[in-house]
């Protein structure tokens, strides 16, 4: 009897075996078919603007569209008010450069082809103070527009347009801005590396062999390619101002709810320990003002009442007032490059030639403010929700570091934790991060932490009555598939999402050859796997990209 139970027990394994694979196969072929379709739209689209510019050039010949292209914005949207330039001609050009541009870095993830229907009424918006009236703008792919997709880069979201505009869309329009285009993101956004499984991976502008930084990268390609002049992009540890400063252009991160995220696709909506923000990305600091001074408008106050009521301070931004300056050359927790660190030097020595007052500045217990505050508070739930938006399709390669770590047993992570503290404290501090939180009493308990933080920060930027604070900004561009298995380098960006300060980059100075070699002798500062992937990351480099922070 017992020789007679075994083929049946085998037929039996092997036949959940044979359901298992199955069940598999038929996910697989539904993602597949998902993503060809997704490619198949934003192809449509792409094929549809070509026509489009085809058809523009035909019927006017004597346009010049490659010139409108290389205008600043402050000139751009002068002459368009003078009637120089027609908005039509505008966007013709921006959408032909970002074709362009696009069929290099891949940043595009879908052409928004009602832009040209709204050009048939955009002349209603010129004699109206519309201060963005005929500017072609670009759009981050989780930005809501009405009857497209904002996936955040993971299937489970595909097929799902939007039914209205998004708070921030609808504004922009009625300044009189033309939303042209949308761009890549990370899978899931929780990365700094922009690929995801739908549309690829974006390049760096500058270098194609090298990341354009995330998760706003497909907006800081685009514009730093010259295919777009002005773009918004979403920041919760750095998103906005880390591709600004991989591709060379300036992005500002504002305080949390200052423009209205009503309309805004996540994978991680709810959080509330480290707050996400919309902000502009352009060439110049000029631009990013003038999208805040349009965005803080009576309409965006009527139409989100949760924003603050409270336009942008023309006064203090012309404001010409010495200023009283904090700065740091380096966290303590990542030790910068050479350009990193030249960078702050060269600026904090401009400054102080123009007349401001330098002050040194600290962040108090910033390794406990990563950890305890900004880890923990993104992933208070373990990873649990992130991973439950990857599941039924591929994960990227990109993001493949991060969810291994976050699917380990909690145990296992606690083991690990406690292990590898003696030797590795930042790695061993970091698996705990990942670990959560238990329970509601713990997340009650961590925002009030934050608030003290906060409090504490706020208390010594009063007593050394600080106006303004310089830090480094993550750079030069990283190597491929390096992001996410070096998400401690958020901590020269994150800290400002857990302290909700406005924050932004701007270009400063080209990484030189002898930033290069003095590289070579980079150690970091824990020794750890971290200080050794961080020099692989910026190795090799071809004299582009350090940005300081401001």
């Amino acid at each position: 009897m017992v020789h007679e139970w075994i083929p049946v027990v085998v037929a039996v394994a092997c036949g959940a075996s044979v359901s298992v694979l199955l069940l598999k196969w038929t996910r697989h072929r539904k993602a597949q078919k998902k993503i060809l379709n997704a490619r198949a739209r934003r192809a449509a689209s792409l094929q549809q603007a070509e026509h489009a510019v085809h058809e523009f050039k035909k019927t006017n010949p004597g346009v010049d569209l490659t010139s409108i292209v290389t205008l600043p914005l402050a000139e751009l949207t002068r002459q368009i008010q003078a009637g120089t330039l027609l908005p039509a001609a505008v966007l013709h050009a921006y959408i032909e450069k970002a074709l362009e541009v696009n069929q290099k870095l891949n940043c595009g993830t879908d052409v928004l082809i009602e832009s040209l229907e709204q050009l048939a009424d955009i002349e209603t918006h010129k004699n109206q103070n519309c201060l963005l009236y005929g500017v072609p703008v670009s759009l981050k792919e989780n930005i809501g527009y009405k009857g497209h997709d904002s996936s955040c880069g993971v299937l489970c979201k595909l097929d799902d347009p939007a039914l209205m505009d998004s708070v921030v869309v609808t504004v922009l329009k009625r300044q009189g801005a033309i939303p042209f285009i949308k761009t890549n993101v990370p899978q899931g956004l929780l990365n700094y590396e922009c690929s995801n499984p739908i549309y690829g991976m974006t390049v760096n502008p500058h270098n194609l062999q090298k990341t354009s930084g995330g998760s706003s990268g497909g907006e800081g390609a685009l514009i730093g390619g010259g295919g777009s002049i002005l773009g918004l992009g979403t920041d919760i540890a750095g998103s906005i101002r880390i591709p600004a400063s991989f591709c060379g252009i300036c992005g500002f991160k504002p305080t949390f709810n200052r423009i209205s995220l009503r309309g805004i696709s996540s994978c991680a909506k709810g959080i509330k320990s480290v707050v996400s923000s919309i902000g502009p990305m352009a060439r110049d600091v000029e631009s990013l003002a003038l999208c805040m001074r349009a965005l803080l408008s009576a309409d965006m106050f009527s139409l989100d009442p949760t924003v603050p009521p409270l336009p942008f301070n023309q006064q203090v931004y012309d404001s010409s007032e010495r200023l009283r300056i904090g700065y740091y050359d380096n966290d303590g927790y990542l030790q910068p490059t050479p350009s990193m660190s030249r960078a702050l030097q060269e600026t904090k020595n401009l400054l102080e030639q123009a007349g401001h007052t330098l002050v040194p500045f600290q962040l108090p217990r910033l390794f406990m403010a990563i950890h305890e505050y900004a880890i923990k508070g993104i992933l208070a739930d373990g990873g649990t929700t992130i991973l439950s938006y990857l599941k039924g399709g591929p994960v990227d390669p990109c993001l493949r570091p991060q969810t291994v770590s976050y699917s380990l047993p909690r145990f296992v992570k606690k083991i690990l934790s406690i292990v590898l503290r003696p030797i590795y404290p930042r790695v061993a501090s970091a698996l705990n991060a990942i670990c959560g939180l238990d329970s509601v009493a713990d997340i009650w308990e961590q925002h009030k932490d934050i608030e003290d933080y906060i409090s504490e920060v706020a208390a010594e930027w009063r007593r050394l009555e600080l106006d303004v604070l310089l830090c480094p900004m993550l750079g030069p561009a990283y190597n491929f598939y390096y992001c996410g298995k070096l998400t401690n380098a958020l901590s020269y960006t994150g800290v400002f999402n857990v302290l909700n300060f406005p924050a932004g980059v701007v270009p400063v100075t080209t990484v030189t050859a002898e930033d290069e070699a003095l590289l070579t002798r980079y150690r970091g500062y824990f020794g750890d796997i971290w200080d050794k992937f961080f020099l692989k990351v910026n190795v090799h480099y071809p004299e582009f990209g350090m940005f300081a922070g401001w």
